[in-house]
């Protein structure tokens, strides 16, 4: 039990109504988990007002609510605070609640649009090798030390944050890894954490079915780097155009990384094959076992990020060589019929271009190039037409599907994709509403030496239709089908 006004040091209270000098259980958000003597905190969401729960909170033993705006019936013997910003009150809330863990490790947050699991995941796996205990909060997993929990969010609620942090302190971790989203720093999930760094990888169009512009999105990845302290470090991409605005208000330690710049961490691509890359780092060689330019640069903030958090370069570079590739990120199966099927996350315009660019880079052009594509429903319409005509434009023959359509009519996706194929691009095109026939298609499809690219979903194990999510592993599918055929 903690005392209601420990937990809430640093919130910005407006009022209060009741006593803080009473104990408290819990905090939580949902009202279907409060018990007896917990704290409920009404935040405002895209689909529900937790304003409307209160009541019912209070019914099922809340003595404490926290809200925006005090409710017309004020109950006897319930503490009501007022606060500014509920979302950045129960961020700082779960870090008191937890006796602020993030300041107990290392704890580095990675943002950009694309790489961000791919960098968490790999330093995570760096620093396992180096014999650290090490924590994980990414798309794909949560991870406290060797122990995997299921991850629901990208980043996920602060509550959620700080029970793993905790968690993490417990079993003597010394770092911990997170991927922080443009809408968990826009919902002040990542308020009150303590950051020893901060990477920004790159930025491109996506979640614009979320921000309005997308100067409001660079903007909400830049007021990360402007919350980071004076003890943090904040490396950058400088290649990408958008690299030095995280610095212009940042009071960490500015480092940059680039292929073609001039950067503090510098890289050179020597070699780049299907078997993997030859870098040159920092005047140092050294042979990794992933794929693509993309790929360079998630090696290089990875190891950027290591020398800045103590590692010894040499070190480092050793540990960079037995990396191995991140779920659904670029992952490859060859066939014994030598039909080679790549899958990968690719969801944005700009990682849909960056991996079709590095198959082609990589490939003889004997061989077709075999595109499966989809968008997801309810989200960014914008994206894709473009998405379709990438993939047309870069790819000898092209499957539209679906991805997760969610609650939208998948013919409907489709059609506002087959709107950004080019005329010259139309008989390389075909359109197969049903993702496994799409990629049973693509396999019936492809020769020998050809490769099959199926894009978007990734990591995910799942289908998600009309609100029911149906076992779908985009690789699992591949495999079996191929098997299938060779026989």
């Amino acid at each position: 039990m903690n005392l209601l006004k420990d937990i809430l040091y640093k919130v910005a209270i407006e009022a209060v109504n009741g006593s803080t000098e009473i104990l408290v259980n819990k905090i939580e958000f949902d009202s279907r988990k409060i018990q007896e003597n917990d704290v409920f905190v009404a935040i405002r969401g895209t689909v529900s007002d937790g304003h409307d729960f209160i009541e019912k909170a209070i019914n099922l033993g809340a003595t404490t609510v926290v809200c925006d705006t005090f409710p017309t019936i004020i109950v006897s013997g319930i503490t009501y605070v007022k606060v500014k910003d509920t979302n950045a009150a129960l961020a700082f809330m779960a870090t008191n609640f937890y006796d602020n863990p993030s300041a107990k490790l290392k704890l580095v947050g990675i943002t950009g649009t694309n790489g961000k699991t791919t960098v968490a995941s790999l330093l995570y796996q760096l620093f396992k090798k180096a014999g650290y205990k090490v924590g994980l909060l990414s798309t794909v997993k949560i991870m406290v030390d060797h122990l995997e929990h299921k991850a629901t969010h990208t980043t996920p609620d602060s509550l959620t944050i700080n029970h793993y942090l905790n968690q993490m302190i417990e079993a003597g971790c010394d770092y911990c890894f997170m991927e922080v989203s443009s809408h968990g720093v826009h919902q002040k999930r990542t308020e009150g954490l303590l950051f020893a760094g901060g990477v920004f990888t790159n930025l491109s169009h996506d979640h614009l079915d979320y921000h309005p512009t997308f100067a409001e999105y660079r903007d909400v990845k830049k007021h990360f780097f402007d919350n980071l302290p004076k003890t943090a470090f904040a490396l950058t991409n400088i290649d990408d155009k958008n690299g030095l605005v995280m610095f212009q208000n940042t009071n960490a330690k500015k480092l940059t990384y680039a292929l073609k710049s001039y950067a503090d961490y510098k890289a050179q691509i020597l070699e780049n094959q299907l078997s993997g890359l030859l870098l040159k780092i920092n005047e140092h060689e050294v042979w990794v076992r992933l794929i693509g330019t993309f790929n360079a640069y998630n090696l290089l903030a990875i190891y950027g990020t290591a020398v800045e958090l103590g590692l010894e370069n040499l070190e480092v570079l050793r540990l960079l060589s037995e990396l191995e590739s991140v779920s659904g990120r670029f992952q490859f199966i060859v066939s014994d019929k030598k039909i080679t099927a790549i899958v990968d996350y690719a969801h944005t315009p700009d990682a849909l271009e960056n991996v079709l660019k590095t198959i082609n880079d990589i490939r003889t052009k004997n061989e077709q190039l075999i595109t499966i594509v989809g968008c997801g429903g309810d989200r960014d319409k914008t994206k894709r037409p473009i998405m379709a005509n990438i993939a047309s434009s870069m790819s000898d023959k092209i499957i539209i599907t679906s991805d997760n359509p969610r609650t939208e009519d998948p013919k409907v996706i489709i059609a506002e994709m087959e709107a950004g194929v080019e005329p010259q691009n139309y008989k390389k095109s075909l359109s197969i509403e049903d993702r496994k026939q799409a990629i049973k298609t693509a396999c019936q499809l492809a020769n020998p030496n050809d490769i099959i690219l199926i894009a978007g979903k990734g990591h995910e194990t799942y289908q998600e239709i009309q609100g029911v999510r149906h076992d779908f592993d985009d690789m699992k599918i591949v495999k079996e089908i191929l098997e299938q055929l060779n026989k």
